[in-house]
């Protein structure tokens, strides 16, 4: 309702399209009425933040009255050492989320095409939809990207092409020659953006890169990282992205002044050589989610598919009581929550985030609970 004397037509409008944009729904982080939570809907570090930036917060708290470093030079300088990048091509951002807004805002207008794969990130269509840019999805394979259908639905009006690698949900991801093959087979005029958000997690698979030898190889595709996962660190907005040294420095005029804050600058370096921690990470997300997958495979009616990430997706049955939505209903109530994803268009799994070893037993005894009752 409009104060009185006050209409509709007295108020500032935002341009078309705005009103249209479902906003970015995270994950659940209560249930009412339950005794314990654990949250198992937003992907999250199972073993908490590194130690060592934890440390590295708290010795930042004096010096929160000064502005950080605008460029976060020490830790962009870190990142090129530990990944042997160059510094000018490192741009750093509040999360990941940031640098892909920054990404379309740039390269990206009206009627324009932002171009993905059919469950990817929800921020892709959200942040082209702000740019009054047109969203589109290319078919997937076994909810796997396809390079071929990414390929046949670009158009003239294509600008930007976003491969997440591994996905989220699906928990798939194409190997580093099908992403070359990818950026090949387009345009040049074409942005390829690989969002490697889940990267740390390829252990073993000798056959994925996350992207920066493409970087590396040309002036039009760019990788995207985050902090937020595998260091544990997504209360403090933390990403940075490598791109060629005309898009870095596009980004750069474009980002906001001191976007990224003191403390996350801080907390970022001290996470990079926190390499024990790293390692602790990555061998319990393996050892528990494929322990998790296998009991979940044991049940009747249930699939937990294959994932490469921090998560497992899980189908349930299409029957009305035994479908995703009564589970999620059902473990809601005992504290269990996972995340729904139907906006992704998979209304029949819920994506579970690997906790602890006894937040993943509770977890499976409350799904073998919903089966039997």
């Amino acid at each position: 309702m409009f104060p009185q004397g006050v209409s509709c037509y007295d108020c500032a409008h935002p341009r078309p399209g705005i009103l249209d944009i479902a906003p970015y729904v995270g994950g659940k982080s209560s249930s009412a009425g339950a005794t314990r939570v654990i949250k198992l809907s937003s992907n999250e570090g199972a073993l908490g933040p590194s130690p060592k930036a934890i440390e590295a917060l708290q010795k930042s708290a004096t010096r929160l009255h000064r502005y950080p470093d605008g460029g976060s030079d020490i830790l962009r300088a870190k990142l090129a050492e530990k990944y042997g990048l160059e510094f000018d091509q490192i741009v750093c951002g509040a999360g990941s989320d940031e640098l892909i807004t920054l990404l379309i805002r740039a390269y990206a207008g009206p009627g324009d095409e932002v171009l993905y794969s059919q469950h990817g990130f929800l921020m892709y269509p959200i942040a082209a939809k702000g740019v009054g840019a047109v969203p589109v999805t290319a078919a997937e394979t076994n909810m796997t990207a396809s390079v071929d259908s990414i390929l046949a639905a670009v158009t003239d009006k294509t600008k930007i092409v976003f491969v997440a690698n591994p996905n989220n949900p699906t928990g798939t991801y194409i190997t580093s020659a099908e992403v070359a093959r990818l950026r090949d087979g387009l345009r040049e005029d074409i942005l390829l953006v690989v969002d490697a958000a889940y990267a740390e997690f390829m252990t073993g698979q000798e056959d994925y890169t996350a992207g920066a030898e493409l970087v590396a190889k040309g002036d039009n595709t760019v990788m995207t990282r985050t902090f937020s996962k595998i260091y544990g660190l997504g209360g403090i907005r933390l990403g940075w992205c490598y791109a060629p040294p005309a898009i870095a420095d596009v980004l750069q005029r474009l980002r906001n002044p001191f976007n990224v804050g003191l403390p996350s600058q801080e907390a970022g370096v001290a996470a990079l050589e926190d390499d024990d921690f790293v390692n602790a990470c990555v061998r319990h997300n393996s050892e528990t989610r494929e322990w998790f997958r296998e009991e979940i495979n044991k049940l009747s009616g249930l699939k937990a598919h294959p994932s490469y990430g921090n998560f497992v997706m899980v189908e349930f049955p299409m029957a009305e009581g035994k479908n995703a939505d009564a589970a999620n209903e059902f473990m809601m109530a005992r504290g269990v929550i996972p995340r729904k994803i139907g906006a992704y268009g998979l209304p029949q799994m819920l994506r579970i985030s690997i906790g602890t070893q006894e937040e993943m037993q509770i977890c499976l005894q409350t799904i073998k609970d919903f089966i039997a009752n």
